[in-house]
């Protein structure tokens, strides 16, 4: 009977073990290609250049390849860092022979969703935005098709060609199969996101559900531009940074003076870990956007009309920044599918 006793505890002892080890086995499930967050309308992919395997994985190995630069010394996901929400750390990104850019590095986040591209709007898709850093002389400073030649070059990138679009590399394969990867860069996780759809009290803290209803309030207007699931209305405005802009902004396009210092209103999605701020970088901390705002800006002639000084105590512009900070999306930060692996 001691026999069968000392039997059962090893037994359960073994099977404990065993539980623990299927519960803490990583899981190896492959992440899908694309998926598209619960509120999230499906992205549209345009004729010709529908989601396929062999398009996304094309896009993806072009995206972090210094192959598209002149001296083959960065990439897309040089200034586009996955962790950092496909932003970047720096005021200006270096490109090409370590040229400076002109702008601070926007996030990819979600933007299959903008219906126009650059901060003044110029490109209509986001397969021809795809020729900007390539062309742009502080960027790759190249010529697309000589990236194309430099593919043909490799078996492989002409086998992975054919097989997402039927033809041999050329710029038509270059911007479509970026794209088509770029639009799966869905970011909608957030724990913001988790109390909107639960409606649980408990997944904001105090001070984040006060910095949420400021936010959404009449008082700071801040989602009047910052609107709608990606926290942008896709408009064009000044937010009195300056009283004179080194960057045109929407000017460079229309060359209207009403559109001078204007730029695309951003997404705030994954806000934490895109600083530094502003379409130049120079604002390194939300704290210093939010104390920005609260002043009222600078008196620019073209400065938005919901801009006025705010008056908010110290404790209200921490728990603005706390709210901000529920915004970040750790799940599409970590995502192993859009990691050089």
């Amino acid at each position: 009977m001691k026999k069968i006793v000392t039997t059962l505890i090893l037994i359960s002892v073994l099977l404990a073990c065993r539980k623990e080890e299927t519960q803490q086995a990583p899981d190896n499930t492959p992440e899908p290609m694309l998926a598209v967050p619960p509120g999230f309308p499906a992205p549209v992919f345009p004729e010709g250049n529908e989601l396929s395997p062999a398009r996304w994985a094309l896009g993806k190995r072009l995206f972090f390849d210094e192959i598209m630069s002149v001296d083959s010394s960065v990439s897309c996901a040089s200034c586009h860092l996955p962790q950092h929400a496909f932003s970047d750390t720096v005021a200006f990104s270096p490109g090409a022979a370590q040229r400076p850019g002109t702008r601070n590095a926007p996030t990819l986040a979600n933007v299959a969703y903008h219906p126009y591209y650059t901060r003044e709007g110029g490109v209509p898709t986001l397969e021809m935005q795809i020729l900007v850093p390539i062309q742009e002389h502080n960027e790759f400073d190249f010529n697309i098709l000589l990236i194309a030649d430099r593919m043909k070059q490799d078996s492989d990138y002409v086998q992975s060609s054919q097989e997402a679009y039927g033809r041999a590399p050329d710029a038509f394969v270059i911007t479509r199969s970026i794209a088509c990867f770029e639009r799966t860069m869905l970011s909608g996780k957030s724990r913001y996101d988790s109390w909107l759809q639960s409606g649980d009290s408990h997944v904001l803290g105090t001070d984040e559900m006060s910095g949420m209803n400021l936010f959404f309030s009449d008082r700071t207007n801040c989602s009047r531009c910052h609107e709608g699931f990606n926290f942008t209305n896709y408009q064009f405005a000044n937010n009195g940074l300056y009283v004179d802009y080194a960057d045109p902004g929407r000017f460079r396009l229309t060359e209207l003076e009403s559109d001078r210092a204007l730029f695309k209103v951003p997404t705030l999605r994954n806000i934490a870990v895109t600083a530094p701020y502003m379409h130049d970088g120079s604002l390194a901390t939300l704290e210093a956007v939010v104390e920005h705002y609260n002043s009222g800006g600078m008196p620019h002639p073209n400065k938005s009309s919901l801009l006025k000084p705010l008056g908010l105590s110290p404790l209200e512009k921490s728990q603005l920044v706390a709210f901000l900070k529920t915004l970040t999306d750790d799940a599409f930060l970590s995502s192993k599918k859009f990691r050089n692996e």
